[in-house]
């Protein structure tokens, strides 16, 4: 399939609902970034495996310059190694369950929640570049919560793989726990929460008693978080960094987020050739020989800005990235160093409108429903990015009072000649990187539409052991090509989960936008 025209607007996501409540936005008179927090509100009710109130958001926003939106919470200011070796002693969270080379900092539970970032950035997209209020976008996401939804087979899935690992975290049972395939799903504590945030703003839950609630329960259960944690948090507000690729300039943005992977990614693939060979297998070669050297910096450099020992413009500087570069070998797969895997549970969508308003947006509960822990009485699923922290003193990042943790999560909008070409993203933990490296190559190197370059099959490469997991309806020259050069190569499904949800928004030169929504998801590109 193709991608589709939209003469006056587009949103794409991760599930219809989702697209269509931005899209009717859109048509209702509202702009980009209206139609964006309303689809990320609802996708909040209805994949609150991949995101919602309790976690993240980042966004660039696009009104005529670039404007980067970083609203990553924090570790709680009396978080330290010590303190949560003690937590973990008298009991609360597994250390055995735990993401390599984090030390023993348990995946799940409260010790794994940082202050959550949604629902201050979307108030701030609204206020600064909206053109409705929360209680407008919200509508749909509230009709949702309250009258209910009825679980898909793919979104019926979440849960029950969760169930395991999850059911004995506070509230999780009771509240999921509920949510099954082809069945209603209810959620009036998230429709009344809701409700909150429209009458009482972003108060409510930092300085309010949504807050009070989240500080409750994530004490009972040996967090360190307090009031004051949740009332200083603050949206980021920036200037994305910048990349090459081709006649591109590529924007992501800076740590704590793996932007700068990316763009190293991109660099050095830049440098390897003005475009991918016709061989098919030794492009693919290249693209994981590229995002191998970047991944393998992620793990050495990539942290809080104020604890990175390496600045932004270092790793990205020309001579080093030719270096890189330099270092590939065409016939020979590289021994670039392992990092920690960092697992993926997000929804990522964009969105545009008449007036040229973009907005590319990545919203999170990290790995499926976050920590696990409900506050009871609200709906809000807390996100578990402090899971990515380490109980190793020496490591970048190690967990630190008011520290962020190294996030995954990217946006990203590519420009050519400083116009937008393209807004494009996806989900995946570690394989967002590399999947931007794949679809913008799809773009601008095969001349895809949209459509098509989120839907080709991919690879992703695990970044603990450097194999490389290949869809199934990939090209069997690609693997034989990889394993030839001396890749492990493993087999992945076609349309895998693990491959990553990306969506792409091109602006037309005669007018409107192609959008591409992907295959591996129940979303769509819907628009008017």
């Amino acid at each position: 399939m193709s991608a589709r025209w939209f003469p006056n607007g587009v949103v794409a996501s991760p599930h219809h609902l989702a697209s269509g409540a931005g899209a009717r936005v859109l048509a209702d008179g509202g702009n980009a970034v209206d139609a964006a927090v309303a689809a990320n509100l609802v996708l909040a009710v209805v994949t609150p495996y991949l995101c919602g109130t309790g976690g993240d958001l980042l966004a660039i926003v696009w009104d005529g310059q670039a404007h980067g939106v970083t609203s990553v919470g924090s570790a709680p200011r009396g978080a330290d190694v010590a303190t949560v070796r003690a937590a973990i002693d008298a009991g609360h969270g597994d250390p055995t369950v735990s993401m390599p080379g984090t030390a023993g900092m348990p995946t799940f539970g409260a010790l794994a929640v940082t202050v959550p970032g949604a629902v201050a950035g979307w108030f701030d997209l609204l206020e600064r570049f909206g053109s409705r209020s929360f209680g407008t976008v919200a509508r749909t996401a509230v009709e949702l919560a309250e009258d209910g939804f009825v679980v898909s087979a793919h979104g019926g899935g979440a849960p029950e793989r969760a169930r395991q690992r999850l059911a004995d975290q506070p509230h999780w049972a009771e509240h999921y726990g509920r949510m099954r395939a082809r069945e209603r799903f209810v959620q009036p504590d998230l429709a009344a929460t809701l409700h909150r945030l429209a009458d009482d703003g972003p108060d409510a839950l930092y300085r309010g008693p949504l807050g009070e609630r989240i500080v409750e329960v994530l004490q009972q259960h040996g967090s360190t978080m307090t009031h004051d944690d949740l009332a200083g948090h603050r949206v980021q507000r920036g200037t994305p960094i910048r990349g090459g690729y081709r006649d591109l300039e590529v924007l992501e943005l800076p740590p704590p987020t793996q932007g700068v992977t990316a763009l190293t990614a991109l660099g050095v693939l830049d440098r390897l050739g003005e475009r991918l060979p016709d061989d098919p297998a030794l492009a693919t070669h290249l693209q994981v020989e590229a995002v191998r050297a970047a991944l393998g910096d992620r793990e050495q450099y990539v942290a809080d800005p104020r604890h990175m020992r390496v600045s932004v413009d270092d790793l990205l500087a020309p001579a080093r990235l030719d270096a890189i570069a330099a270092a590939v070998d065409p016939d020979r797969a590289g021994g670039w160093p392992p990092a920690r895997p960092s697992a993926g549970g997000t929804a990522y969508l964009c969105a545009a409108d008449r007036d040229g308003l973009l907005v590319s947006l990545i919203q999170s509960n990290f790995v499926g429903f976050g920590s696990g822990v409900v506050v009871p009485g609200t709906g809000i699923g807390l996100h578990n990015r402090g899971a990515h922290f380490s109980l190793d003193g020496d490591d970048p990042n190690a967990i630190g009072g008011g520290k962020q943790p190294m996030h995954t999560l990217i946006p990203a909008l590519a420009l050519r000649g400083g116009t937008p070409a393209y807004v494009f993203g996806t989900m995946g933990g570690d394989g967002q990187a590399q999947i931007h490296a794949q679809v913008l190559g799809n773009l601008v190197d095969r001349g895809d539409d949209p459509q098509t370059a989120v839907a080709r099959p991919r690879f992703v490469v695990s970044v603990a052991d450097g194999s490389v997991g290949l869809e199934a309806d990939a090209d069997p020259a690609v693997a034989d090509g990889l394993r030839a050069r001396g890749h492990t190569v493993t087999d992945m499904p076609a349309n895998a989960h693990g491959a990553g949800h990306a969506h792409a928004i091109q602006p037309v030169p005669a007018g409107g936008y192609a959008a591409g929504s992907d295959p591996r998801t129940e979303g769509g590109a819907i628009g008017w």
